[in-house]
């Protein structure tokens, strides 16, 4: 059963992106960046916990989940260290997500070679 609601809620959170894409003149990149933030508002507001609780990957790994890591994060770190916490927080909590985007990215553009425009 928890399997199901993992792929419910997930595909739902593909599926409002698709009709995004599909309805407006909305570019993915901008799309990406309104699921960041809508993540990152929606766990400051404590919307988005529960959200989480019902759906475990499903909710935590499209970008609306890399928005709530954000939140937290800065939530946690706010705790811990105060006002400075805000700058910190959010980078110390996704640090090894970005480093491994970065890592592969860059193996990706060793090994794969576009084909140069003429």
């Amino acid at each position: 059963m928890e399997y199901i609601r993992v792929f419910i809620v997930g595909g739902l959170i593909c599926l409002i992106a698709q009709i995004l894409m599909d309805t407006t003149k909305l570019m993915p990149a901008r799309i990406l960046v309104i699921y960041v933030a809508l993540g990152t508002i929606l766990t400051g507001l404590k919307i988005y916990q529960p959200i989480v609780d019902f759906a475990g990957a499903g909710a935590t790994v499209p970008l609306l989940g890399f928005g709530y890591s954000l939140g937290k994060g800065v939530m946690r770190a706010v705790d811990q260290h105060g006002f400075l916490g805000i700058f910190t927080g959010g980078l110390s909590a996704t640090a090894g997500g970005i480093g491994a985007a970065i890592v592969f990215g860059y193996i990706a553009a060793l090994l794969f070679n576009p084909k140069a425009k003429q």
